[in-house]
C-alpha cells in the first residue's frame, strides 16, 4: 500500500476503532481488521451456510465461505488496479456475510417475518451486530471491534430509522453520502461473484442447462468463442471457461468505467468520495448485460421449483425454531438466555442467524421430533 490514491483510505485518514488499541506490529490496521474476521467464529460457520443449495444438498456446491473467498479475490484484484485499499476491501468483503441467516435468502426472508413486530431482521445489520457484539473473543471489549471504515463497508444497506440508531456509521444513509470506494468495490465484487457463480452451481445441479443460456448475452457471447476456439472441450471445462471468461470481463469494464468516473470527478480527497455519487460501476452497457444475467438467475434458478421446495422447508424451519423460542426462552442455551432477558426477540434472531445450515436441521429435529436425536 505504498502506492495508494489521494482518496483511498488509509491509516492517515481513518476514523479509527471505537476502543483505541496500541497500532498493530507488523501489519496494518486494515489487515488486522481482516486477521481477527478470518479468526472468528462466525467467519467459520460460513463453511456450513448456504448460498444457494442448502449444505447437504452436495459437497461442491458454493458455501457462504467460499463465495466470501471469491469476493475478496475480485475485491483486491479490482482495489490494486484503481490504487486502493487492498487490505480494506478484502476485509469488508469477508465480512459482508457473517450476519447471514441459514439456508441462505429463504432463511432471512422467514426470519424477517418472525422479527417483523420486532423491528425485523436484515444480514447487514446482522453482520455488523456480529463484529460490534456477538463475538466473544477479546478481553478488553466485545465483538472485533474493527475501524469505521470495515463497519461501514459491511453496512451496505440501512433503513432511515436503523440509521438514526448507529451514530456516526449511520449519517450516510440519513446525509445521502457515499462510503469508501473499497466499500464500494467490495459491494460490486460480491454482485459479481454470486452471479456468475451461481451460473457454475446451477449448471452443475442440472436446474438449468448451457442452451437455455442462448437467452442471455453476457452468457451466450462467452460460451460461443469458448465453443469456436475450444470444439471439443468436454462440457464441465465448456462451463469454467465461460464463467471464468465472463468474470473477467466484468472486472476490466467495471475498473475502466470506475477509472473514467474517478477522473471525471478529479477527486483529491476521501471526503470528496463520500460528497460525489456511486464511482465504482459497470458501462451503461454492461450493466445491462448484468442485469439481464440476474433476470434470468431469478426466474429460471432461484424460483425453479426445487429450489422452491428446500425454500420452504427451510423457512419452516425458522419458523418453527423462532416461534418455540420465543414461547419458552429457557430453550436457549445459556449465553443467550441472558440476552433473552434484555430483549427476547433478538436473542432469538441473533441465536438462530447465527446457525449453520446443517446445525437448525439438528436443532430442529431435537426440539419437534418425538424421538431422540443426538
Amino acid at each position: 500500500m505504498t502506492d495508494l490514491a489521494p482518496y483511498a483510505v488509509s491509516e492517515r485518514n481513518s476514523r479509527g476503532r471505537k476502543i483505541a488499541e496500541a497500532a498493530p506490529a507488523g501489519r496494518s490496521e486494515f489487515q488486522r481488521d481482516r486477521d481477527r474476521i478470518i479468526h472468528s467464529g462466525a467467519f467459520r460457520r460460513l463453511e456450513y451456510k448456504t448460498q444457494v443449495f442448502v449444505n447437504h444438498e452436495g459437497d461442491l456446491f458454493r458455501t457462504r465461505l467460499t463465495h466470501s473467498i471469491e469476493v475478496a479475490q475480485i475485491a483486491r484484484s479490482i482495489a490494486r488496479r484503481l490504487r486502493l485499499n487492498e487490505d480494506l476491501a478484502e476485509a469488508i468483503s469477508l465480512a459482508h456475510d457473517l450476519g447471514h441467516t441459514p439456508f441462505g435468502h429463504a432463511g432471512q426472508d422467514a426470519l424477517n417475518a418472525c422479527m417483523k413486530a420486532y423491528g425485523g431482521f436484515e444480514h447487514n445489520l446482522q453482520s455488523l451486530r456480529v463484529v460490534d457484539m456477538l463475538e466473544e473473543r477479546y478481553a478488553a471489549f466485545d465483538g472485533l471491534n474493527l475501524t469505521f471504515e470495515t463497519r461501514e463497508g459491511i453496512l451496505k444497506h440501512c433503513s432511515t430509522e436503523n440509521a438514526k440508531q448507529l451514530g456516526e456509521l449511520g449519517e450516510r444513509f440519513i446525509s445521502n453520502r457515499r462510503p469508501s470506494l473499497e466499500a464500494q468495490i467490495a459491494n460490486l465484487a460480491d454482485e459479481i461473484a454470486y452471479n456468475n457463480h451461481d451460473v457454475d452451481d446451477g449448471l452443475r445441479s442440472g436446474l438449468i442447462t448451457l442452451d437455455q443460456f442462448e437467452a442471455v448475452p453476457l452468457v451466450a457471447a462467452h460460451l460461443h468463442e469458448v465453443r469456436r476456439a475450444h470444439p471439443d472441450l468436454p462440457e464441465r471445462r465448456v462451463v469454467h471457461e465461460t464463467v471464468r471468461r465472463m468474470i473477467n470481463t466484468l472486472v476490466t469494464d467495471l475498473i475502466r468505467q470506475s477509472e473514467r468516473n474517478i477522473a471525471a470527478q478529479g477527486l483529491t480527497s476521501l471526503e470528496e468520495v463520500r460528497n460525489a455519487p456511486a464511482l465504482i460501476a459497470y458501462s451503461p452497457e454492461m450493466n445491462e448485460q448484468q442485469r439481464a444475467l440476474k433476470n434470468f438467475l431469478r426466474t429460471h434458478l432461484y424460483r425453479h421449483y426445487k429450489v422452491l421446495r428446500m425454500s420452504a422447508k427451510a423457512q419452516r424451519i425458522v419458523s418453527d425454531l423462532f416461534g418455540i423460542f420465543m414461547a419458552d426462552s429457557r430453550l436457549l442455551p445459556p449465553q443467550f438466555q441472558s440476552l433473552a432477558e434484555q430483549d427476547r426477540a433478538r436473542a432469538v434472531a441473533d441465536y438462530i442467524a447465527g446457525m449453520t445450515d446443517r446445525y437448525a436441521i439438528r436443532e430442529h429435529r431435537r426440539i419437534f421430533a418425538v424421538e431422540e436425536v443426538v
